[in-house]
């Protein structure tokens, strides 16, 4: 028995797994010492020895850590951490052990450099800026203490000489910064700073960005771009004769986070780990090995509730569609299963859309490399088609024809589409002079009952929308509205009379408060055309009859029985609607609710509907909410009635009597008729999906590059290799463990184009608790054992916002005063602002 025993035991040790060893890239802010290299993996602090091997994780805590330093005699490591709240500073010995902090301010320091002497450390922060564009430089104990500021106006990078008597440093830096190649005035050079005599030299002025100035000696270590590709790479600088030298050649990835020690500098370029030694300047790849779950690239399941951003409802109105985090969800009103129609971590799709025979839904994927039609069963039965091979562009929202053998949209560009699923084509039949990217995702098409016209409005010469209208049957397209007035949204009666439309020709002006100037603001107004010559106007005095009401009813029967309508035949042609072109403008009428801020106009059967929105004026600039109440106009009585208020938008279904209405992150689905409730929510906080990080990754990653490609104002890129770019970049990104690795390798992508405002963030990243830190505006010193107050901030005495608690009424304190306690409890010197964490 015992034999048996034992062999299972040795079975189980061959076969047990052992904890992955993964050769590791995306190796950020390194550091060395004599012996060691510290960087940042998947957020944490490792060591390794500085010729490689396997590394061992030193710092875990929430989020993400930055700039490790070793101190001189290479003990201990100060970083830049999140522990308790806010990132700080901290010190942690190099064989582990619990984390000093040094910093309590609310403002985020970055540690730079430490003193010779190995008992203080330099940091920047912004803590005393007055702005959040800059920062400075100040010096604070490695036990922790109140920091001294350094007398430098603005700095963001720095680096101490031997006798820490002179600072080589940055005033701004660009290195944050997604754009390559930049040559300009907010290129960066390199000061030198003399501590004791206060004086400044420019070492290095030019036109390129030098950055991260590293001191050894008399010579002076630094990146620069000033070499023909325009690439970071490793220089050096004699600071006695000013000779400069090109140290590295990288020609297509820039050198990244270098830092220097008694013998190395280490750096990044391309995701892997790099040492130069100083003595031979010899090129080392630093080979590391990590032991390591790599939990952040395991698939999960995750609650996508919050992350809704387009919806559409069934015809009848009984189950609601969702895009929510690149899936689409069908969900039922109230009884039912929610269902994951499409299950494709690495696949986004986009703009869902319910067809109005209720059997089809359409919308964009990107499964093939570029968005393309697509269209699946309602009930998710059956394989997905794609409908068309347009090849590189973005669309948006889908709106089906009545007969749902057709839909229109509209692409980046700006030019309007009508694909025919009969025969496969899809045509482009019109394109908007202008229209800024928010609005085409609000574009509209409004179609004619029989499926024959769709309106819509675009942009014309003069800044103005005008509303068009275009003829799938002689593929004819007409201007209705001259754009003198701006018109905007038509949306077609059911019953074939009139076309409905936003009209901005309400001249109210607003009067400043505060200076001789005024605004046009609530212009718009609602307003109808009619469709035929021969149909009166809806606000025709009204003389009702029993003549006027069985001439009506006859004709209507005539229609009914010339196309095959009758009661219960849902497969009867509708009734053809037929437009009077000529003078079509002259019989616009202004219907009678007041001017304001409409949105979101459409039509059912005797009825106007919108989103009417708060007057300008009427709400503080700083009122983020934005929501509108929904409401009626019944052309019969004449009157406007509220569907429901304070929602921030909806979508009406095509069988024209249920509105799908979102209120924050719920949703209801409630009848078109007054004063509904939003009692009944509609099961998306149960919506999930599985998340396979590495697969979202790569698709977020050529979503980035095909917007670029897309939207950029340059169609040529700024003559940049765009494909090349994603094939080198899209290496890089394989080696991402964390979602701030892929945001890295985002900005090095969109850096290339070497462009302002090309920005990224978000994503899901390990967010740690963050914790207030109650400021009192005002500076302290230490004397006396004790917190003396001094420079208590003085405002205007209007400024009653912005003014110091100490000088609230009541308040009796002066400069000069000490600080003991807070809420009762003496401040202890090395706990003081973490005793006053969480407080206001």
């Amino acid at each position: 028995m015992r034999s048996m025993l034992l062999s299972a035991t040795l079975a189980l040790v061959v076969v047990a797994p052992l904890p992955a060893q993964i050769d590791a890239r995306m190796l950020r802010w390194p550091d060395v010492s004599a012996t060691e290299i510290a960087f940042v993996y998947a957020g944490d602090v490792w060591l390794v020895p500085k010729t490689g091997g396997v590394a061992r994780r030193l710092s875990t805590p929430t989020g993400e850590e930055s700039s490790p330093r070793f101190s001189p005699d290479g003990r201990q490591i100060a970083f830049t951490g999140n522990y308790d709240g806010n990132s700080d500073l901290y010190v942690i010995p190099t064989t582990g052990g619990l984390p000093t902090r040094l910093t309590h301010h609310p403002d985020a320091e970055i540690v730079l450099d430490w003193f010779p002497d190995g008992d203080s450390l330099l940091f920047a922060s912004g803590m005393e800026s007055g702005k959040e564009r800059f920062r400075q430089f100040y010096r604070i104990p490695k036990q922790g203490g109140l920091p001294e500021k350094l007398p430098i106006a603005y700095g963001e990078v720095a680096a101490l000489s031997a006798d820490g008597q002179q600072l080589a440093y940055l005033p701004f830096t660009r290195d944050a910064r997604t754009w390559k190649r930049y040559r300009g005035g907010m290129a960066p050079d390199i000061w030198l700073f003399d501590l004791e005599t206060y004086a400044a030299r420019n070492l290095t002025a030019s036109d390129a960005n030098d950055s991260q100035p590293m001191w050894h000696g008399d010579v002076l270590y630094f990146l620069s771009d000033r070499d023909a590709n325009k690439r970071y790479n490793l220089w050096v600088m004699s600071l006695a004769t000013g000779e400069l030298r090109q140290l590295t050649h990288f020609d297509t990835l820039d050198v990244h986070f270098p830092a220097i020690g008694p013998q190395d500098i280490v750096f990044e370029c391309g995701g892997r780990l790099y040492r130069f030694e100083l003595a031979t300047e010899q090129l080392h790849e630093v080979k590391v090995d990590v032991l390591t779950d790599r939990a952040t690239q395991k698939p999960r399941v995750e609650n996508v509730a919050g992350l809704i951003q387009g919806f559409d409802v069934s015809p009848a109105g009984k189950r609601a569609i969702f895009e929510a985090r690149g899936e689409v969800f069908n969900v039922p009103a109230e009884h039912g299963v929610v269902r994951n129609l499409t299950r494709s971590s690495g696949v986004a799709e986009r703009f869902p859309a319910w067809s109005p025979d209720g059997e089809t839904v359409a919308y964009w994927s990107d499964r093939s490399g570029e968005y393309e039609l697509t269209l699946r069963a309602a009930d998710g039965g059956g394989a997905e088609t794609v409908a068309t091979a347009l090849g590189p562009g973005f669309r948006y929202a889908l709106h089906w024809s009545p007969d749902s053998r057709k839909l229109a949209f509209a692409d980046q560009e700006m030019r309007i589409w009508l694909h025919d699923r009969d025969t496969g084509k899809t045509t482009e039949i019109d394109r908007g002079l202008w229209l800024f990217e928010g609005a085409l995702r609000t574009f509209h098409v409004s179609w004619s009952r029989d499926s024959r016209w769709l309106a819509y409005s675009r942009g014309v010469g003069n800044r103005i929308e005008a509303v068009f209208l275009y003829d799938t049957h002689e593929a004819a397209l007409h201007q209705l509205t001259t754009g003198f007035y701006n018109a905007a949204l038509p949306a077609f009666d059911p019953d074939g009379k009139y076309l409905y439309l936003l009209w901005s020709r309400s001249f109210e002006p607003i009067f400043s408060d505060f200076e001789l100037n005024m605004v046009w603001a609530n212009s718009t107004r609602l307003a109808a055309v009619t469709l035929r010559k021969d149909v009166a106007s809806p606000l025709v005095p009204r003389d009702d009859t029993d003549a006027d009401k069985k001439k009506e009813e006859e004709k209507n029967k005539k229609e009914d029985k010339k196309h095959g309508e009758k009661e219960g035949d849902a497969k009867a042609e509708p009734r053809p609607v037929e437009i009077d072109l000529e003078g079509f403008e002259s019989r616009l009428v202004v219907l009678p609710p007041a001017a304001g801020n409409y949105w979101n106009l459409r039509a059912v059967a005797g009825k106007v509907l919108y989103q009417r929105f708060p007057r300008t004026g009427t709400r503080s600039i700083d009122d983020d909410d934005r929501s509108g109440d929904v409401v009626l106009y019944d052309l019969e009585k004449r009157e406007e009635k509220t569907i429901v208020e304070g929602v921030d938008g909806f979508a009406l279904a095509a069988g024209g009597d249920k509105l799908l209405v979102q209120k924050g992150e719920d949703f209801s689905i409630v009848d078109v008729a007054p004063e509904q409730k939003l009692e009944k929510k509609l099961a998306t906080a149960t919506l999930e999906t599985t998340i396979d990080p590495v697969a979202e990754w790569r698709q977020i990653f050529v979503d980035a590059w095909r917007f670029e490609r897309d939207y950029f104002y340059d169609p040529n890129l700024h003559g940049v290799d765009w494909q090349a770019m994603r094939r080198r970049y899209g290496a890089l990104l394989e080696d991402a463990v964390t979602r701030w690795d892929v945001n890295y390798v985002l900005g090095e992508l969109i850096g290339e184009l070497s462009a302002s405002h090309t920005y990224r963030g978000g994503g899901d990243q390990e967010d740690p608790e963050r914790r207030s830190v109650g400021l009192l505006g005002a500076g302290f010193t230490l004397e006396n054992g004790a917190f003396r107050l001094e420079d208590i901030v003085d405002v205007a005495p209007w400024e009653s916002e912005v003014r110091s608690p100490l000088r609230q009424p009541g308040v009796n304190v002066a400069e000069g005063d000490y600080l003991l306690a807070v809420d009762g409890v003496p401040l202890a010197i090395e706990l003081f602002a973490a005793q006053v964490a969480g407080q206001a």
